[in-house]
């Protein structure tokens, strides 16, 4: 029982950046805008949370300062995109290589200095019960977060006003546009909540999952997210179902490797996840949910106000 509690207590640990950075970019496509550089922000929001942890050893500034990092990358795809009216996937692909470049230059003088990870927000009672305890209450503050987010996200979607105009938007801009709504705004701010997801997301791999910084550590994960919006049909309820899942296959494989007597070269076990993640993709493109996806009609669409 031991060895399964803590074998689900690291499955919320993998799955944690996986639905931070899938929550951020579902509000930005349900606005109709497909940014692709959810992994060079998360790398952004890695290394500037764990830089300002490091210098000033408050992990509540390196958050914040990975949160910023993060919205300040999608400000720039925003304006590239929103304003200058760039292709939206060539400049999230853009946005994803310089995300590696500059965290690869910011984090040099970083890398191989470990620091403390996040501190578990345990709670006397409640952290001491049998398997529910280290699970529900035995957690950091992202992981919380993570799911806080869920229920809010669902709820500003389903049932805010502004929810319902952010959809609206997503649906038909030209339509939004002309009975009143700043569209223009309303997509410039799902962006930067992008952005800050992502760059939480990244600060968690690097002040909690593994709180050191290595080059390149999301390893992916930015990408995972992305399907994980297609996989989630665009809900955040399956969203958070989908990381669950995906992060029980991160971990599996870890565990696949750590044991002995299988004649399976190691790199097959490490592609696990994004085996799965195209197997999943393939299966819904293909099978008959294909016509249950339900992706923003306006989705990568550029859209230009009248003056």
């Amino acid at each position: 029982m031991d060895i399964l509690v803590l074998i689900a207590a690291t499955v919320i640990t993998a799955a944690t950046p996986l639905l931070l950075a899938a929550l951020g970019e579902l509000v930005v496509e349900r606005s109709g805008v497909l940014n692709l550089g959810v992994e060079g922000m998360m790398l952004i929001g890695a290394v500037t949370g764990f830089a300002v942890t490091f210098t000033t050893g408050q992990p509540a500034l390196g958050i914040l300062a990975a949160a910023l990092a993060g919205t300040a990358m999608s400000l720039i795809f925003a304006v590239l995109t929103l304003t200058l009216m760039a292709n939206q996937v060539a400049t999230g692909l853009a946005l994803t290589i310089f995300g590696v470049g500059l965290s690869a230059l910011l984090g040099s003088g970083f890398v191989g200095h470990p620091i403390a990870p996040l501190p578990k927000l345990a709670l006397p009672v409640l952290t001491g019960l049998p398997v529910v305890g280290p699970l529900l209450f035995g957690q950091d503050a992202l992981v919380y977060l993570s799911v806080a987010m869920t229920f809010g996200v669902a709820w500003f979607l389903k049932r805010s006003r502004a929810g319902l105009v952010l959809r609206a938007v997503g649906e038909s801009a030209e339509s939004a546009h002309s009975i009143g709504h700043p569209v223009q705004l309303v997509r410039y701010l799902a962006c930067l909540f992008g952005g800050a997801m992502a760059g939480l997301a990244g600060a968690f791999l690097s002040l909690s999952y593994t709180p050191l910084w290595i080059e390149g550590m999301t390893a992916g994960r930015g990408w995972i997210a992305l399907a994980l919006v297609v996989f989630g049909s665009w809900r955040p309820w399956r969203v958070l179902l989908g990381a669950y899942l995906f992060g029980g296959v991160t971990i599996l494989q870890l565990h696949a490797q750590g044991i002995g007597g299988i004649e399976v070269p190691p790199q097959v076990f490490t592609m696990l996840p994004y085996l799965a993640t195209i197997a999943v993709l393939v299966i819904i493109a293909a099978g008959p949910w294909r016509g249950r996806l339900q992706a923003p009609a306006a989705l990568g669409k550029p859209f230009r106000p009248s003056v």
